[in-house]
Parts: structure tokens; C-alpha cells; sequence
């Protein structure tokens, strides 16, 4: 079994100038939208639960670097990085949160509940864990179809208790299937420190016993994540799956948009954002490999920022679903 922990990888690889420019983009995307999505919740103009993914960027943008259209995703409830990191439009995801005509689920699924076939994303699930073995069966249909495509099944640390991960855990195994568990341990299972609930202290060598490849990554790092994710894809197709990532990143934000996070200090987060902040890593790659101005950088903020506004306005100007789409997409 691999065995990695974070930061164990070798010297950092060469990366070109473009692909520092596409993360960056990537990422300050998802922030920019995460920060508009909280301002609308401020606002009341998204009901419900809202779970933002601002501060662990990095994971799917580094992530998705490595997949090919066919590969597929799917996450839980922090879930708006996921899509927009795989293609999905700012405008769908936003008009959806909001609950309008013009989202995803044309308004029925709000932050929880998008899905995009054609980007391949199969949600954003509110039931913690229950998205894992649905992953595993993402994964099993292709394995079955002989294709070489790969499942990125998402989940957090508190997630990593549930009982049926490792129900997945065994299956997967036993059937080989090209599975990538994702565990994006952001440090805290809703409201307790994962020191406090998880009795390993690295919650992917519990692969190990049923013979699952793992590794701990620098989930802060845009491309330590790409390259172990370069790794565990590499495994899957080639039929050595599945493969574990243990993502050690962070949140900035409260659990949902209604937690004041009190279990935990100003410091420490304050800490986090001046030290380890993933987006302004790449920035600082950026202007000191002279691969992009100040000016360059301010550019694109205002460019995203820009892509930002509008999606927030097209939510604003869809109009509510009618009263027929209650009985649309349903199983009788």
C-alpha cells in the first residue's frame, strides 16, 4: 500500500506559466463566488442551508487537472466549488441557490441538490456519506462498460465515520473498481475538531485494511494536490484502483452560513489565511517566477469579479418555478 503523508512529495514539478494562470483563475473564481453566495444568504435571497468552500480551493481545482471528460464527480452538501471547478456555469449555480427557473435543478434543489450530466456530476448530497457509495457505483458502471474513466467521490472527515464508507471501501476493493475517494478533511466534522472524533490520527490508513492504495496530501497546495491526484488517476486506469486521497485543507467559513463557529479561535483561522491560503500561494508563484504582474492579477480579479455580478443578477431577474415542475422529474 502507498503510503504518503503531506508534504512527503519531492521538489515541486515544473509548472508553465498558463497552468499557474488557470489555477489561479480557478480558484479565485470559486472564492468570488462563494463570497457573493454569502452575501445573497445575508441578503434572504437564498433560503435553506448554505455551505461555502472558501479556503479549501485548492482540493478540486487541483483535482480536476487531472481528469478527462468521461471521469465523473460527485460530493456532498459543499458543493459549488465542485461545479464550477468542473465547468458548470456560474449563472446555473447561482440562479439555483437562489431557487429561480434558471438553476440547474430549475429551482427545485437549491445548494444541495444540482446535477449537471453533461459535466458529469452527479451532486451535491445532503445525507452525510450517503454520496460515497453511490460513487462506488459511478465507478463500477464504468468498470463494467470497459472504459477507462474515473469516479471522484467526495467526502469530509466527519463523513469518514459513517458506516457505509467502508461498506464501500470493502466493494470497491473487491471489485478493483477506478474510484478515487476524495477525503477533504477540513479540520472540523461540522462543529468537532477532527482530533476529537477520529481515534487514527491520518483517516487514510484505514484503506489498509482492505488493501486500498492511500495517501495524505497538502490540500492547501494547488500542485501537491495535482500531483497526487496525477498518481491515484494513474492507478484507477489502470485497473490498480481504488485509490484514497486525504486532502488536509481548511475552512475559513462556519459549517453552514447559520454557524458561528465558536469552537474555534480568530487566531487560528486568521492564522490559516495568512500562512497557508492556497490562492495567494499561486499568486506569489506567479510574481516572483515574473510569470505576472500586480496589474495582471488585479485584471483578473476584476474580469471574475465581473462573471461574479452577472450570475448574481441573472439569479435575481429568473423567475421563480412555476407550480407545474412539482410534478416534473419524478418517479411514480
Amino acid at each position: 500500500m502507498v503510503s504518503r503523508k503531506a508534504g512527503a512529495a519531492a521538489s515541486t514539478p515544473n509548472v508553465s506559466r498558463e497552468e499557474l494562470l488557470k489555477f489561479y483563475r480557478e480558484m479565485l473564481l470559486i472564492r468570488r463566488f462563494e463570497e457573493k453566495a454569502g452575501q445573497l444568504y445575508g441578503m434572504g435571497l437564498i433560503g435553506g442551508f448554505c455551505h461555502l468552500y472558501i479556503g479549501q480551493e485548492a482540493v478540486v481545482v487541483g483535482l480536476e487537472a487531472t481528469a478527462k471528460d468521461g471521469d465523473k464527480r460527485i460530493t456532498s452538501y459543499r458543493d459549488h466549488g465542485h461545479m464550477l471547478a468542473c465547468g458548470m456555469d456560474p449563472k446555473g449555480v447561482m440562479a439555483e441557490l437562489t431557487g429561480r427557473e434558471g438553476g440547474y435543478s430549475r429551482g427545485k434543489g437549491g445548494s444541495m441538490h444540482m446535477f449537471s450530466k453533461e459535466k458529469h456530476f452527479y451532486g451535491g448530497h445532503g445525507i452525510v456519506a450517503a454520496q460515497v457509495p453511490l460513487g462506488a457505483g459511478l465507478a463500477f458502471a464504468d468498470k463494467y462498460l470497459g472504459n477507462d474513466n474515473v469516479s471522484f467521490t467526495y467526502f469530509g472527515d466527519g463523513a469518514a465515520n459513517q458506516g457505509q464508507v467502508y461498506e464501500t471501501f470493502n466493494m470497491a476493493a473487491l471489485w478493483q473498481l477506478p474510484v478515487v475517494f476524495v477525503i477533504e478533511n477540513n479540520q472540523y466534522a461540522m462543529g468537532t475538531s477532527q482530533r476529537r472524533s477520529t481515534s487514527s490520527p491520518d483517516i487514510y490508513t484505514r484503506g489498509a485494511a482492505f488493501g486500498i492504495q492511500g495517501e495524505s496530501v497538502d490540500g492547501m497546495d494547488v500542485l501537491a494536490v495535482k500531483a497526487a491526484g496525477t498518481r491515484a488517476v494513474a492507478a484507477c486506469r489502470a485497473g490498480k484502483g481504488p485509490y484514497i486521497l486525504e486532502m488536509m485543507t481548511y475552512r475559513y467559513r462556519g459549517h453552514s452560513m447559520s454557524d458561528p463557529a465558536k469552537y474555534r479561535s480568530r487566531e487560528e483561522v486568521q492564522k490559516m489565511r495568512d500562512e497557508r491560503d492556497a490562492i495567494e500561494h499561486v499568486r506569489e508563484l506567479l510574481l516572483t517566477g515574473k510569470h505576472a504582474t500586480d496589474d495582471d492579477l488585479k485584471a483578473i480579479d476584476r474580469e471574475i469579479k465581473a462573471v461574479i455580478s452577472e450570475a448574481a443578477e441573472f439569479a435575481k431577474t429568473s423567475p421563480e418555478p412555476d407550480a407545474s415542475e412539482l410534478w416534473t422529474d419524478i418517479t411514480a
